[in-house]
């Protein structure tokens, strides 16, 4: 790999709302707060896998059966 050509990584805590994630990132931010003697930066997300509705299980699925059909209906084709 060639030196000098790849961006920076700082420690960083992503925080949506009462979550945290501790990962890496190239972003920084002016907030900062130190876990285990290192310091983190805060960057606050809005939503994130943790509490997105999809992935929490809240969100509800959404009915595809006879989308197909009405599409056919709608343009004139038939099987």
């Amino acid at each position: 790999m060639k030196d000098g050509i790849h961006p920076k990584y700082f420690p960083v805590i992503f925080k949506d709302g009462e979550n945290e994630l501790i990962s890496r990132s190239t972003t920084k931010s002016n907030d900062i707060r130190i876990v285990d003697g290192v310091e983190h930066y805060v960057i606050q997300v809005e939503i994130s896998a943790m509490s997105h509705p999809f992935f929490t299980g809240k969100q509800k699925v959404m009915d595809t059966e006879g989308r197909v059909e009405r599409f056919r209906k709608r343009y004139g084709i038939r099987t």
